[in-house]
């Protein structure tokens, strides 16, 4: 299965892979998601190690049901040829109604296919009141139209 764009990368194709990650990830779709990576993908997140597609649907399937209305911007920082390094921010409620901002960079690593054989992200989390929320669109792909990190000064 090939998974374009494919590396090595240049500016556009880089942006183009983060966009698509972005919109997959805004999709909330565990199975979905999974499908952009390779069957023995290995993971970070956080302090959580992961290997393989089954627990990536696992464990995206136990995120967004803590994070609630989930809403994701990604953005490139840098690449070279089969690599991208992302900057991201999602926003977020938990059961209780609290809104919290995510921050994080994600260290990305392809096969020759484009599927991600590697995800290294690093997140922190800020507690943030309703009325600061900045990513406001119905739940799913961010519209075009809708800033992007650095337009929010992020």
């Amino acid at each position: 299965m090939s998974r374009p764009p494919l590396p090595p990368f240049t500016p556009e194709t880089a942006a183009q892979k983060a966009r698509l990650a972005e919109d997959a990830w805004n999709s909330r779709d565990p199975e979905k998601v999974a499908l952009a990576y390779t069957l023995d993908s290995q993971w970070r997140n956080r302090a959580d190690f992961l290997t393989g597609r089954t627990e990536i649907i696992a464990f995206l399937s136990r995120k967004w049901s803590r994070e609630q209305a989930y809403r994701l911007i990604k953005e490139v920082w840098s690449f070279h040829d089969n690599r991208i390094a992302v900057r991201f921010a999602y926003e977020w409620h938990d059961e209780g109604g609290q809104w919290w901002r995510s921050y994080g960079n994600e260290n990305w690593e392809f096969d020759e296919a484009g599927l991600m054989r590697r995800r290294i992200a690093s997140i922190n989390d800020l507690a943030i009141a309703p009325e600061d929320r900045l990513f406001h669109w119905p739940q799913g792909r961010r519209p075009d139209d809708h800033p992007g990190l650095s337009e929010l000064g992020l």
